[in-house]
C-alpha cells in the first residue's frame, strides 16, 4: 500500500526513476480498487465511481510509467507505443518487466539507493 500512496504523492513527477516493485504494486492495488468499484457500480446500477477513479488516477499512472521506463533507460514517450493495437501492449509489458539499468541520465539506480523513500 505504501507504493500506491508514494505514486499518488508523486503524481506529477515525470522525472526520476521507479523500481519494478513500486510500479507493479501500484498496478496491483489499482486493479483491486478498480474491481471493487466496478462491483459497487454494478450493484448501484451506474458507472460513476469507476469512471471517477480511473480519471483521478490517470496522471499518476502515466507519471509512474514514465519513471519506470526511465529506470530501464528509455524515455517516457515510449508509452505511446501502447497505442499500437496488440503489439504495442506486448512491447510495453516487455519494457516494464525489465530490470533496472545502472545509473543513467534519469538518475541513480534506485535498487542501490534509498532515495525513493521506501526500502526493500
Amino acid at each position: 500500500m505504501n507504493y500506491f500512496l508514494l505514486a499518488l504523492k508523486n503524481f506529477a513527477v515525470f522525472s526520476g526513476r521507479a523500481r519494478r516493485k513500486e510500479y507493479w504494486m501500484f498496478i496491483l492495488f489499482y486493479l483491486i480498487f478498480s474491481i471493487v468499484l466496478t462491483i459497487v457500480d454494478q450493484i448501484l446500477g451506474s458507472a460513476f465511481l469507476s469512471l471517477i477513479f480511473s480519471l483521478a488516477l490517470l496522471i499518476p499512472s502515466i507519471s509512474l510509467t514514465a519513471r519506470r521506463l526511465h529506470d530501464t533507460g528509455r524515455s517516457g514517450w515510449w508509452q505511446l507505443i501502447a497505442l499500437i493495437p496488440l503489439v504495442g501492449a506486448i512491447v510495453m509489458i516487455v519494457f516494464l518487466v525489465q530490470d533496472s539499468k545502472e545509473d543513467n541520465e534519469h538518475g541513480v539506480n534506485p535498487k542501490g539507493s534509498t532515495e525513493a523513500g521506501i526500502t526493500a
